[in-house]
């Protein structure tokens, strides 16, 4: 397997996320030329980060229809596992958005201040029906990488992008909404698109390749999968990404309470944003490792491109932070206030490793993931969020400078993550490293 063709089969799904990450930015520099600003910009973060919570369970629905739709029965029973999932989580959220839960979860457990948490509410009911949407799209993408579309997948994304930016503009210049609303109906309005975007593109593909005649069960025979089977594959992915995304609520629980509150609120989702926009090579990955580990002989080519992303990854976190470029995105294209832009420029170069060790961590979840090892990819997470707490916790109790302390736990969190999967995947990656290479090797069907 050459490298240009794990490249042209990676990079649609890299320009998906990569557009997908671009919507925040976007929201957020409509909401900072709306009144009160830094308000609203809190808000919105406390809002993107309870939906996208909610949400986590379905996260992975991709990397789960890119594993097991093979065929038109596999399709209907992944379609009808989804459905179960969004009507559970959609529930969830009215309970957040509509009841007395909003205020035990965003008033005392994550003490906002009241001049932001008037806001959030009002965010989350716009947002109820993200969830749904959300693991239609992903459940409908996972089909259409395994089959091979994955320029449909980065055309979707596009649309959202679209939608999602010219509803924000929209109602910023003509609305005359606060920044809240335009942020939370502009992301609705996205998500609504894509979802609707991907229901169309997999039509072909559902009268094609998902045809009652044809058979997609691989070169070996395998048995009809079963619900049963759907739910204990999924539910360690449905963990991990449960684990992953709560690490963002944990961020703005301790930034409440750290020295000025408001202020790191506000700069937060400026520098979470340009975090998720650095790693959306390392979000493209895992899918394409699984889609492309066919044998042992992929290995090698698929490890050479993770650790070459992985060396670009730190290049372009470098060019960031070290030009002018970053003060020109915050200051210019943001607008964010002199405060909020240098606190948000500070607590940037902090996270410089931090996309480098995501490519690789991505990587390891996809080897896995294809050896059937999902249990152990939740335990990775469940390590980085266990060190996330803890080192937030600990900031809280020694009042360290807020985005300092998200940084340093986030850094730590993905390291210790990264030793454990490498760990965990000693015998079906053959690094050669004496601190990892050691023991008999298994085949992957024997890792626990």
């Amino acid at each position: 397997m050459r490298q240009r063709d794990i490249f042209f089969f990676w990079l649609p799904l890299f320009a998906s996320w990569l557009l997908m990450t671009a919507e925040g930015p976007t929201v957020t520099a409509a909401i900072n030329r709306l009144p009160d600003e830094v308000v609203m910009l809190a808000a919105q973060g406390i809002v993107v980060s309870l939906s996208v919570t909610i949400e986590s369970p379905i996260i992975n629905l991709l990397a789960t229809a890119t594993a097991l739709v093979r065929d038109r029965d596999s399709f209907r029973l992944v379609r009808r596992f989804t459905i179960h999932w969004a009507i559970f989580l959609t529930i969830i959220a009215v309970l957040v958005a509509f009841t007395p839960v909003f205020d035990l979860v965003v008033v005392r457990w994550m003490g906002t201040p009241d001049n932001v948490a008037r806001w959030v509410r009002p965010g989350m009911q716009i947002m109820t029906l993200w969830t749904a949407a959300i693991a239609w799209r992903r459940f409908l993408q996972g089909v259409l990488i395994h089959f091979g579309y994955t320029r449909l997948v980065a055309w979707g994304t596009a649309v959202r992008l679209l939608s999602s930016a010219g509803t924000a503009i929209g109602l910023a210049l003509w609305g005359g909404w606060p920044g809240v609303y335009v942020g939370a109906t502009a992301l609705m309005a996205g998500v609504l698109a894509e979802a609707a975007y991907a229901t169309l593109a997999v039509r072909p593909l559902y009268r094609e390749e998902l045809s009652a005649e044809k058979n997609f069960t691989g070169e070996q025979e395998e048995p009809p999968l079963s619900y049963s089977e759907l739910f204990w594959f999924h539910l360690p992915l449905a963990s991990t990404a449960l684990l992953t995304l709560l690490a963002q609520p944990l961020v703005a629980f301790s930034l409440a309470r750290l020295d000025n509150p408001t202020l790191s609120l506000a700069a937060w989702p400026l520098v979470f944003q340009l975090v998720l926009m650095a790693r959306a090579a390392a979000m493209a990955l895992p899918e394409a490792v699984i889609a492309l580990t066919k044998g042992p002989e992929t290995y090698a080519p698929v490890r050479r491109f993770a650790f070459t992303l992985a060396g670009l990854s730190i290049l372009g976190m470098l060019l960031l932070v070290l030009t002018p470029l970053l003060p020109f995105y915050l200051r210019g294209i943001q607008d964010a206030g002199a405060g909020v832009a240098e606190l948000a420029r500070r607590g940037t170069i902090l996270f410089l490793p931090y996309p480098a060790l995501f490519v690789l961590v991505s990587w390891l979840r996809g080897r896995l993931i294809h050896s059937r090892a999902t249990r152990n990819v939740n335990v990775g997470m469940a390590i980085n969020l266990t060190i996330t707490a803890a080192l937030l916790f600990l900031g809280v109790y020694r009042s360290w400078p807020g985005l300092t302390t998200a940084a340093v736990a986030l850094n730590v969190a993905i390291l210790a993550e990264l030793l454990y999967l490498l760990w965990r995947s000693r015998d079906i990656l053959d690094l050669a490293l004496p601190l990892f290479h050691f023991g008999q090797k298994r085949t992957p069907a024997t890792i626990d």
